[in-house]
């Protein structure tokens, strides 16, 4: 049998991250991935509990293929610095924003230091088809 070079037909299926990082860690922390129906329950839960959810498809991608429990490696910190630079200026109460999931920009290639006031956060990244 060969292989076509025509696309998949099928749509790439749903990737989501979440992670946390807290007073004692050194790096944000991925504590919940998975892809399809786990994936929607992960984003599902964020809402449910006011986490904000951040679309990332590259960086979802990168970060799926960590473990649970697995600190984010020198190289993905800036760009998840990045996102939380965000959700520290994210007004919830503007109503031009609520309820929409933030679209992301290309992660920067540059590896940035850890946040130097860290603080219990949370967030979950999506990957949509």
């Amino acid at each position: 049998m060969s292989r076509s070079s025509e696309p998949d037909p099928r749509p790439a299926a749903k990737r989501a991250v979440a992670l946390q990082y807290g007073v004692m860690d050194q790096a944000p922390v991925v504590v919940a991935a998975g892809m399809g129906y786990l994936a929607e329950r992960i984003v599902d839960v964020a809402g449910e509990s006011g986490v904000p959810v951040y679309e990332d498809n590259s960086l979802a991608t990168i970060l799926s293929q960590l473990n649970v429990g697995q600190e984010i490696p020198e190289e993905l910190y800036r760009a998840v610095v990045e996102i939380y630079v965000y959700f520290l200026n994210f007004d919830p109460n503007d109503p031009g924003r609520r309820g929409q999931k933030q679209q992301a920009a290309p992660p920067s290639e540059a590896a940035a230091p850890a946040p130097e006031q860290p603080e219990e956060n949370t967030q979950a990244k999506e990957e949509t088809p």
